[in-house]
């Protein structure tokens, strides 16, 4: 959140001001002018590109028309349309490739959000044609604070997450669906689930098991489906646990499954500890990014060095992890297998998945060789 910051801009003689509110931090805007219906996208590109907000005062349909005319001048200027040449295609596997997206992703956030809306004290939009988003900033948000600004990229972020939330995405392995709140992963990616629904329970699994970063509780309830009588399911971020209570109650495993709020490790040990971190060791920028980006592997370290200190005799962690982050050159296999073996642990098996999501066999994706190279796999691990 951008906490106290506030925007300022003049607008028919007089100073302006309100709250800024960002969920990425980013700060609040230096220079804004005030723009309607007769800004043009070529005028609005360019004022955002040198870093000039632009409050929108306009009709709100065209305020959406002229994000998407700015997003295609982005991306003709950063040379993202079409297919990608050889000579672009082979720079994707070098160690700085990933970088160099992120760089551009990060500059087309900077130029789109600057694109900004009016709200009211109760989240309505005093514009015209403006839909009715009240619902979709109080789930992200909370309870209304007082008039503010926003980006509408940002808003279009949270009227999608509302849409997910109220649609949910169906788990095979579950026969049911979950309900990602914003700002919370969503389990769109099946792989790492079908891996838990399918990997043998170790011995004494039956009785408890601890799901660490349990993010939207998709996997506390594989596991509560496959009969496991007691989970406890922890996370630090408020959004998660509020998102995985209501869906394990929703889905009938509030009994079974404790969600507690800690940083990794509940109290006590456990026959089976699951743990999905992070899988790419760089900082986020946004509260969604926080589940696949983890600077330094600083959940995935976490979860090693502590997981023989809450083994039960005979248990075993299972580690679901992607090699992404070994194909952009980022942490090695042998990183990885260091930091297991440094933590006492060894590896009793695996199971690996390839990725089923569109984007791993989209050739025109920025990183298309890491993806399409990409496998999931569950570690199983066991104290040495």
């Amino acid at each position: 959140m951008s906490g106290d910051a506030v925007i300022v801009w003049n607008e028919d003689g007089e100073v302006h001001s309100a709250q800024w509110r960002s969920e990425s931090a980013t700060p609040a805007p230096k220079r804004v002018v005030v723009a309607d219906d007769r800004m043009s996208a070529d005028t609005a590109y360019r004022l955002a590109c040198e870093g000039t907000a632009i409050l929108w005062r306009g009709d709100f349909q065209n305020a959406r028309q002229l994000l998407q005319a700015m997003a295609r001048r982005t991306e003709r200027r950063s040379g993202r349309s079409g297919k990608p040449g050889k000579a672009a295609e082979a720079k994707v596997a070098a160690p700085d490739a990933f970088h160099l997206h992120r760089q551009a992703q990060a500059q087309r956030a900077r130029t789109l959000g600057m694109l900004l809306l009016p709200f009211d004290a109760d989240y309505a939009i005093p514009l015209r044609r403006a839909p009715d988003v009240r619902h979709a900033c109080t789930e992200a948000y909370g309870p209304p604070a007082g008039p503010f600004v926003a980006s509408l990229r940002e808003l279009l972020g949270l009227i999608g997450a509302h849409e997910w939330r109220k649609k949910g995405v169906s788990i095979p392995a579950l026969g049911e669906r979950i309900h990602p709140h914003y700002g919370v992963f969503s389990p769109l990616r099946g792989e790492y689930v079908g891996l838990v629904a399918e990997a043998p329970l170790p011995a004494g699994a039956e009785a408890l098991a601890f799901d660490i970063g349990t993010g939207s509780g998709v996997l506390a309830a594989v596991l509560a489906r496959r009969g496991v009588r007691r989970i406890v399911a922890t996370d630090q971020d408020p959004r998660a646990l509020a998102c995985a209570a209501e869906n394990l109650s929703r889905l009938g495993f509030a009994t079974q499954v404790e969600v507690v709020s800690a940083d990794l490790f509940p109290e006590g040990r456990a026959p089976l500890v699951v743990c999905n971190p992070p899988w790419v060791p760089a900082r986020p920028t946004s509260p969604v990014e926080h589940a696949v980006y983890d600077p330094d592997s600083r959940m995935l370290r976490g979860f090693l060095s502590g997981l023989a200190g809450h083994l039960a005799p005979g248990g075993e962690g299972w580690l679901i992890l992607s090699d992404f982050a070994e194909h952009l050159g980022l942490r090695s296999r042998a990183e990885l297998l260091t930091l297991i073996d440094e933590a006492g642990l060894k590896v009793v098996g695996r199971f690996d998945a390839r990725p089923q999501h569109p984007r791993a066999a989209d050739p025109s994706d920025a990183l298309h060789r890491a993806r399409a190279a990409e496998v999931t796999s569950l570690w199983r691990l066991a104290a040495r």
